[in-house]
């Protein structure tokens, strides 16, 4: 007869060994070779350029039927060019065909991707990933356009663009002009490498986890997107905490060493709870850096999401059971913070 205790002890053991493989396997690369995807990385600036040479109403309607909803998204919100209901939109194309300012960007963008197959392998990879965790996760179909600068990512029903005139990289001749609109802290990261993380950041936010209506609150707002990064880890496990989250190599350095001081922050201006847009923005928008911390404008931007991230990891650790799914679907930040026991020093 086996000792009570010793059933005990012997469950509690296997309960024990059971949390160390979930929380190794975390740190382990996930075996995604079996899974059958495959990205092709439709080259829709292209075939739109086509339309340059060739009929342009012949060309349309094959657009149309190879793009389907994206060729009317592509015309009608992103260009703004009219409806594709009638064919008035040619009207405002032709003279943005024959204009110097399109071939200049067609150079540049067909000097930089001659081919997409970088992104396409890693896009296949990502996505592999994505199934491995949502087995019935619909893959989106990936098309590259440019836009004129207008949109880097363009996330419909079905499918993922990239607007690879806003992945030039950071010296394109284009984007001096556009600091207005793009400042050199947001365009420094328009280069090749950031193609993959932000498709996979653009499918998490917009398409598998939007942010609820409910989350009011810097804290709620905080959890949100440390999951979002959370997420991105385990898809990009390879890709760099900066370009993640979109830091120069000084900013997360500074963050690091600075972690104890921000929480600290964050708890004396009693901003968890606070609900007011402009103070959040401060905390969550994309800036050069955070004014109130830091000597010579030396901080990082969007501390609220960095330190959101931190928390998001620490809960994980901490949690071993809790599966990554579960964590997505959880949307009680004071919960997660709490079962963190964030307390950076």
């Amino acid at each position: 007869m086996i000792p009570t205790n010793y059933k005990f002890k012997q469950i509690y053991l296997f309960f024990i060994a059971g949390l160390l493989l979930t929380a190794c396997s975390r740190n382990k690369k996930i075996e995604v070779s079996n899974i059958p995807i495959e990205v092709k990385i439709e080259r829709f600036d292209h075939d739109f350029d086509a339309m340059r040479t060739k009929p342009m109403l012949q060309q349309a309607n094959f657009m149309q039927k190879k793009y389907g909803i994206f060729y009317r998204d592509y015309v009608e919100q992103i260009l703004e060019a009219g409806s594709t209901a009638d064919t008035g939109y040619f009207n405002v194309l032709k003279p943005v065909f024959a204009g110097q300012a399109y071939l200049d960007v067609k150079h540049d963008v067909d000097e930089a991707y001659p081919n997409l197959d970088k992104q396409e392998t890693e896009l296949t990879d990502a996505f592999k990933r994505i199934k491995y965790f949502y087995p019935k996760k619909n893959i989106p179909k990936v098309y590259a356009y440019f836009s004129g600068f207008k949109a880097q990512t363009a996330v419909g029903n079905g499918y993922f663009g990239i607007g690879l005139d806003l992945f030039l990289g950071a010296n394109s001749r284009f984007y001096p002009s556009l600091t207005e609109v793009f400042p050199r802290y947001i365009s420094r990261r328009f280069t090749p490498d950031n193609i993959t993380p932000r498709v996979i950041e653009g499918m998490a936010r917009e398409d598998m986890f939007p942010e609820s209506d409910n989350d009011k609150t810097l804290l709620s707002k905080m959890i949100y997107s440390g999951k979002i990064l959370y997420f991105i880890d385990q898809i990009l496990p390879d890709v760099a905490d900066t370009i993640k989250i979109g830091y120069t190599t000084k900013q997360l350095n500074w963050c690091t060493n600075s972690q104890s001081i921000i929480w600290g922050y964050f708890l004396e201006q009693n901003l968890l709870y606070e609900t007011d847009y402009e103070k959040l923005q401060t905390y969550l928008g994309e800036a050069p850096f955070t004014p109130q911390l830091g000597e010579r404008n030396e901080s990082a931007p969007k501390l609220g999401i960095w330190t959101g991230w931190q928390i998001v990891k620490q809960y994980m650790e901490k949690h071993p059971e809790v599966t990554l799914q579960q964590l997505m679907v959880n949307n009680d930040a004071q919960k997660i913070l709490n079962d963190a026991k964030y307390h950076p020093k």
